[in-house]
C-alpha cells in the first residue's frame, strides 16, 4: 500500500509539472496587479512609491544585515557597499539558474537586468505564457522573494514589424508577467509595469534580430 501511494504522488507530482499554465481572464488582471505602477520606473517615480511600497510591507536596503565593520563610518558609503553586494548576489543566483536559450541576465550598475525572449516564455502563436516560460517565471519569482529589497520594471517591446500595435502587445506581455509575478508572491508595489513598443531594439531589425527585440526585460533596482 505504501508504494502504491508513492507510486501515485509521483504521477500526481509529474503531471502537475507538465501542466500547462493559463493567464487568469483579462478582466481579474487589475485585481492581481493591484499596487503596480503603470509607468517608467524612474527614480522621482521610486521615490513617490516608496511609502506605498513600504506601507506594503517593503523593505529598503539600509534595513539589510551588514558585517559590523560596515557599521562604522559613513553611512551613505555603507548603503552603497551593501547595495552593490546585495545585487551582486542577486545577480549570481540568477544567472546560475537561469542558463536557457533566450533568457539573459545583465549588470547595468547596481541594476539587474533579465532579459527574457518572447518565444522564450510565451506560446509561439498565442499571446500567452508558456510552459517552459512558467517555468522560468516561477524561479524568477523565488529568487525575487528572498531579494525582496528591491523594486521591479517589467517592460515590454515588440519588433519593428508590429507598429501598428506595438504598444498594446509590448503592454500585453508585460502585464502577463507581472499577473504570474503577483500570482506567484512577488509584491505588486515593488512593480513597475510598462509596454514600449518598438523603441529601444537590442538587435538588428532582421530575421533574426527581430526574434531578439520581442521580448520582456524585468529591471531589479535596489530600494532606497
Amino acid at each position: 500500500m505504501k508504494l502504491y501511494r508513492i507510486a501515485i504522488l509521483s504521477i500526481l507530482i509529474l503531471v502537475t509539472g507538465c501542466m500547462q499554465y493559463h493567464s487568469p481572464a483579462r478582466n481579474t488582471w487589475p485585481q492581481y496587479l493591484r499596487g503596480a505602477s503603470f509607468t517608467d520606473m524612474t527614480e522621482t517615480a521610486r521615490i513617490a512609491k516608496r511609502p506605498v511600497f513600504l506601507g506594503a510591507g517593503g523593505k529598503l536596503i539600509s534595513s539589510i544585515d551588514t558585517p559590523v565593520a560596515a557599521e562604522y563610518g559613513d553611512k551613505v558609503q555603507n548603503d552603497t557597499t551593501t547595495s552593490i553586494n546585495y545585487m551582486a548576489n542577486l545577480e549570481y543566483e540568477l544567472y546560475d539558474a537561469l542558463r536557457k536559450p533566450g533568457i539573459s541576465v545583465q549588470r547595468a550598475g547596481t541594476d539587474v537586468v533579465v532579459i527574457l525572449v518572447r518565444d522564450a516564455i510565451m506560446e509561439l502563436n498565442v499571446g500567452d505564457i508558456s510552459a517552459d516560460g512558467a517555468d522560468t517565471l516561477k524561479t524568477v519569482s523565488k529568487i525575487l522573494k528572498k531579494y525582496d529589497a528591491t523594486f521591479l520594471e517589467i517592460a515590454g517591446y515588440t519588433d519593428a514589424m508590429a507598429s501598428n500595435a506595438a504598444n498594446a502587445l509590448s503592454l500585453d506581455m508585460a502585464q502577463r508577467v507581472g499577473v504570474y509575478l503577483s500570482r506567484n508572491g512577488i509584491n505588486t508595489a515593488r512593480m513597475f509595469i510598462v509596454g514600449r513598443g518598438a523603441t529601444r531594439p537590442i538587435a538588428a531589425q532582421d530575421d533574426i534580430g527581430r526574434l531578439t527585440n520581442r521580448r520582456v526585460e524585468i529591471r531589479i533596482v535596489p530600494a532606497r
